[in-house]
């Protein structure tokens, strides 16, 4: 019997708007207005590919702690974060350094306390984006019972 591991393709399309700016879609979804940053000549006002990299790193925490939450049976009242992303020059090259995201919970029990804190323990070996960036990703979780 042959094993063939499961695997799933992800597909976007981007057109060039004018000046540093683009038009980023996916089937079904909607669409998005993408720039480089302001610091490279980009808009203030739009999403550029670090704002994206670093809330990617966020958006799969979210979803890789209530993937785990879910599976260990947890009960969750609220889900709040915040994500910041430290880009600097090494070795010549400008690069990420790091990422921390804050997550803040809100569960009922001090049963679903310990589950939310089990989860957020293992989501390194379960969040693909974060398993896949070369820089460090620390998530920072705060859980509170309401």
């Amino acid at each position: 019997m042959s094993f063939e591991p499961v695997k799933y393709s992800y597909s976007t399309h981007l057109r060039w708007t004018g000046e540093h700016k683009g038009l980023l879609s996916c089937e079904g979804k909607p669409d998005l207005q993408v720039a480089c940053p302001p610091e490279w000549g980009g808009h203030p006002d739009i999403w550029s590919p670090e704002d994206l990299f670093v809330a990617s790193l966020e958006v799969c925490t979210m979803t890789t702690f209530l993937f785990l939450l879910e599976r260990l049976g947890g009960t969750l009242h609220s889900y709040t974060s915040t994500a910041e992303g430290t880009a600097q020059m090494l070795d010549r090259v400008f690069v990420f350094k790091g990422v921390v995201v804050r997550p803040s919970v809100r569960v009922a029990s001090r049963e679903d306390a310990d589950k939310a804190t089990l989860a957020f323990s293992e989501l390194a070996q379960w969040c693909l984006v974060t398993k896949t960036v070369r820089c460090e990703v620390r998530v920072e979780p705060e859980v509170m019972v309401a």
